[in-house]
């Protein structure tokens, strides 16, 4: 996008009327708007927020905003939808006391030792995966690699059979798809159906894990049905829609992360030939290693951030940035562009996977900061690296697809040659 055209979607921004082109590169339009508007009152009456520090000062509030979704998404989905449940019961549209007692409940089941238990099956995964791959010469970065790995993870945790797996992934899109700020009838009526449906198996998930339990210490569903002790217990429908949560906020966002880094290694040869050799220098050395790709995963996760939008409601006037923003406020935290604020990162238009003191916001910050980061960087740690040491040579066959999303940032399609 042209400098130009950059400044000509900048001055009539709103996120109910994006154009096309700012889909495949909306940088340089939240530049504009950080460099001459970064607290900006958007066509609604809500405020979109551009700056890291103004950012990270509202996610420290949280006393003075809300996380509750009650009041801006009942007029957008309708009393009594599905949707409307499922967004307002999950963790992440909560404030405590529900947001906490959900969080401590799935962090008990993600623990540095339970997460260090899942690796070695999550390496197998990824062998198999890669080795499909080979035999094929090729495939689809997305369909055939990133989409695969959260669903199977998250699918372990919540102890989903196998053969029920199918279609947990469209039912995510789905009831993510949702989200965004413009809504089609399709995709409302697309996404309440999900809802529906994904509820109705949980529910017959839930009463076979009441007959016969998990280990609490790994299987998320028990630990939630369980709860620590009977007043962390959760009502059914906390129970059956956090359940969902657990599954869009592990796979969307994990999907997003290895398909951006792989598509991105491809426009940054030299980026890529650093890793590769820093991996190869480090083959005899797996703390290094770990290092290097630990480094890397968080700079994928700053350069091309994969939720890049979050929200909040001002419960009392503030001031945000020099700007006064009444009671009852509607913000929208621009994660895409604080993690490319110059006043926060040196060169942040540039990838750079030894970037250090990388304090990024794609995990979000303060109590909602997300609960599975340590397994979203083993996971992007995992498949990354092993499909460089597989495939150092890969290479995108046609120009990726993207998602054509403004919260969620990714690619459908990214078809590769291993040849």
């Amino acid at each position: 996008m042209s400098p130009a055209r950059a400044e000509q979607v900048a001055a009539g921004f709103d996120l109910r009327a994006l154009p096309a082109d700012f889909y495949a590169n909306p940088y340089p339009v939240y530049d504009r708007l950080r460099a001459s508007e970064p607290v900006r009152r958007m066509p609604d009456g809500s405020w979109f927020l551009t700056r890291y520090a103004d950012l990270v000062a509202v996610y420290r509030d949280a006393q003075g905003f809300s996380s509750d979704k009650k009041v801006e998404f009942t007029p957008k989905y309708g009393a009594g939808s599905a949707l409307l449940e499922h967004h307002t019961t999950s963790l992440v549209f909560n404030d405590p006391p529900l947001h906490t007692r959900v969080r401590k409940l799935i962090m008990g089941a993600l623990t540095r030792r339970a997460i260090a238990d899942m690796e070695p099956g999550l390496v197998t995964l990824v062998d198999g995966l890669l080795d499909r791959i080979e035999d094929r010469r090729g495939g689809d970065l997305i369909e055939d690699f990133a989409c695969a790995i959260p669903v199977e993870i998250i699918g372990n945790l919540l102890g989903v059979p196998h053969e029920d797996r199918a279609p947990l992934r469209d039912w995510s899109l789905a009831i993510l798809g949702a989200l965004e700020p413009k809504l089609t009838p399709a995709q409302e009526a697309l996404g309440n159906r999900s809802v529906s449906e994904f509820t109705a198996y949980l529910r017959t998930l839930v009463a076979d894990r009441r007959r016969s339990p998990g280990d609490p210490e790994h299987d998320v569903l028990t630990r939630l049905i369980q709860g620590e002790e009977a007043g962390e217990r959760l009502s059914e429908p906390e129970l059956l829609q956090n359940c969902i949560f657990i599954l869009n906020a592990g796979h969307e966002t994990t999907t997003n992360l290895i398909g951006n880094a792989l598509a991105a290694l491809q426009e940054w040869p030299e980026q890529k030939a650093g890793l590769i050799a820093g991996l190869q220098a480090a083959a005899h050395d797996p703390a290094a290693q770990e290092a290097l790709l630990t480094t890397a995963v968080d700079e994928f996760l700053r350069f091309e951030s994969s939720n890049q939008l979050g929200n909040r409601r001002a419960l009392r006037a503030c001031a945000v940035g020099g700007v006064q923003l009444e009671a009852g406020a509607l913000v929208t935290l621009c994660i895409g562009a604080a993690n490319r604020d110059p006043a926060q990162f040196d060169r942040p238009g540039e990838l750079d996977l030894r970037r250090a003191n990388n304090r990024h916001l794609a995990f979000g910050f303060g109590i909602h900061q997300c609960a599975g980061l340590s397994l979203a960087r083993l996971e992007g740690r995992i498949a990354i690296g092993r499909f460089l040491a597989r495939f150092p040579g890969y290479r995108l066959t046609e120009s990726p697809t993207r998602g054509g999303r403004a919260r969620f940032r990714g690619f459908l399609h990214a078809p590769f040659s291993v040849a």
